[in-house]
């Protein structure tokens, strides 16, 4: 069962979470150039898969109650850095994105939209590096036989 759960948790991570890192990346330079139609597609990716990533956490707490390694240190920790990156991503990611799309549209205006994108790019890198940093985690694994 453990191996089915940890397989669906892996396709999951890199079906739902994949797309949202690059749509999230490829959202501010779509912004500078002004194509609503590609940042309204790449924010509405952007929503839907965010949706879909729930199943990564829920599959991946399936798979460490099968494994027997909920206490592990390397566990909690990324269990706490995905906590944080989907904040960034629903508290941050998503809504800069809703701003811009509406700026774009002239449904709204503010400062610059040039200086906007550029706080969404680096908002949208910090959600991206936690997401490198739970990989990284759950590859090493610090402390379990297969860590390096």
């Amino acid at each position: 069962m453990s191996k089915f759960l940890l397989s669906v948790h892996v396709l999951a991570a890199v079906l739902a979470v994949g797309p949202v890192a690059v749509a999230a990346s490829m959202f501010p330079a779509a912004v500078r150039k002004g194509d609503v139609k590609v940042v309204t597609v790449l924010h509405r990716i952007c929503r839907v898969y965010a949706y879909a990533a729930i199943a990564v956490p829920v599959f991946g707490f399936g798979v460490a109650g099968t494994m027997h390694v909920m206490g592990d240190p390397w566990l909690l920790t990324s269990i706490g850095l995905t906590a944080v990156a989907a904040a960034v991503l629903a508290l941050l990611v998503l809504p800069h994105q809703k701003r811009l799309l509406a700026e774009l549209t002239g449904e709204s205006t503010s400062d610059t939209l040039g200086s906007r994108a550029a706080r969404l790019a680096m908002v949208t890198g910090v959600f991206n590096l936690l997401w490198a940093a739970v990989t990284v985690l759950m590859i090493v694994r610090p402390g379990s036989s297969t860590g390096a």
